[in-house]
């Protein structure tokens, strides 16, 4: 499994390889703009041998590489951090028997078999900032970060923070301001900040205790997946439900504000940005004319469809963009793409969801996708190995 970076890597979250003109590879980690997949750098551990990358966690300016294969251990890359092609370590932290991942701009979270470690990364202590015991065995001891045994560990302080018993919570997703809950029998719990309606209730108050989403009430979900200000979900049959700011297209609804920077911006340069067969001033009249098309807030879960003809594997959210992978192993991108972060090789953004090209032209299925803030990372393999893999229900 190979993993792609594109969008915001102004502190080298995306250590992208370059030729130069001799031939050799060399880094070129502060490209602020990177508008196509490009693939991570291997990292290696002290035989030499190449590790391999099994999940991905971002934070604004920094990534974490989790390394499961053999020994599992860490890597960092962005911000303040120098990522060494000798060892496994992060600076002074111990990440070796680490099997899960958390971070944000201010903490690292690892889970180990036994314990719960948090640690500060911006003091560099020797030890670390919170840690809680685990027991092992033990019936729901499984840990998926931000999710730990009672609570979740939270992107500010206070860490810890606890959840009704009774929740018993499969996944947690964590906004800029809100969270969303998926419990082991499918319903969704979102509170926090809903000034957006990204708590999916219809309304834009906020709540402080967890709330269930009504409108997505005897739905079983299996995913849920939260960015800066809006929230999405996916079904156990594959659909895929959305809500929250629509501001830059990132739910994939028509956005009234969108539209009108890609037409100011299509008379700047002459060149249309969305579709041409009407000219761009009879087009925003005649959207103008039926204002209501237009979807700013969405407060109440909306099915979106990405593809009409295969259903939806995974999905994650952005600051101001979504990604999502399909059942057939394509991903589809949308909303804010200044930074590239949508991989379609422009900075323009979109209110409909579109597919990667990329990865079918290099006939490679998309296994998993991971949104930053203002980028995207993909893991992926070729065509030809994936139905080695799956053989009975591949269908290239």
């Amino acid at each position: 499994m190979r993993w792609f970076g594109f969008g915001f890597n102004a502190f080298g979250q995306i250590r992208v390889q370059e030729k130069s003109g001799r031939g050799e590879s060399s880094s070129a980690p502060h490209q602020v703009k990177v508008t196509h997949p490009a693939e991570l750098s291997c990292h290696v551990d002290k035989s030499g041998c190449c590790l391999k990358t099994s999940q991905i966690r971002v934070s604004w300016s920094r990534r974490a590489s989790l390394h499961l294969d053999g020994d599992s251990c860490l890597n960092l890359a962005g911000f303040g951090e120098s990522v060494s092609s000798e060892d496994c370590g992060i600076s002074k932290i111990e990440s070796y028997g680490c099997k899960d991942v958390f971070i944000s701009e201010s903490h690292l979270t690892l889970a180990f078999p036994d314990r719960i470690e948090t640690w500060d990364l911006q003091k560099r202590e020797k030890s670390p900032s919170w840690s809680m015991d685990i027991k092992t065995h033990a019936e729901g001891s499984d840990v998926n970060l931000p999710l730990v045994p009672g609570g979740y560990i939270a992107l500010k302080t206070p860490l810890y923070c606890t959840l009704p018993g009774h929740l018993k919570a499969r996944s947690l997703a964590l906004g800029a301001e809100h969270a969303v809950l998926l419990t082991a029998t499918g319903a969704v719990y979102s509170w926090g900040l809903g000034s957006h309606g990204q708590l999916g209730h219809g309304l834009l108050t906020s709540e402080e205790e967890p709330r269930v989403v009504e409108a997505l009430w005897g739905m079983p979900m299996t995913r849920v997946a939260t960015g800066g200000w809006h929230s999405a979900c996916i079904s156990d049959g594959g659909d895929l439900y959305v809500w929250g700011w629509n501001e830059s297209g990132q739910l994939g609804l028509p956005s009234r504000g969108l539209r009108k920077s890609q037409q100011k911006s299509s008379q700047q340069t002459g060149e249309l940005c969305y579709d041409t067969s009407t000219p761009a001033d009879e087009k925003l009249k005649e959207e103008e004319e039926h204002e209501d098309v237009f979807i700013s807030i969405q407060a109440f879960p909306a099915l979106l469809d990405v593809s009409p003809s295969c259903e939806i594997q995974t999905v994650s959210c952005g600051s101001r963009h979504t990604a999502a992978v399909t059942t057939t192993g394509d991903l589809y991108t949308w909303g804010w793409g200044e930074y590239g972060q949508l991989g379609h090789q422009t900075v323009t953004s979109s209110d409909e969801p579109q597919r990667v090209e990329f990865f079918r032209a290099e006939q490679m299925r998309v296994l998993d996708v991971v949104c930053g803030t203002w980028n995207t990372f993909a893991a992926a393999v070729k065509e030809e190995v994936a139905c080695a893999e799956n053989s009975t229900k591949c269908t290239c």
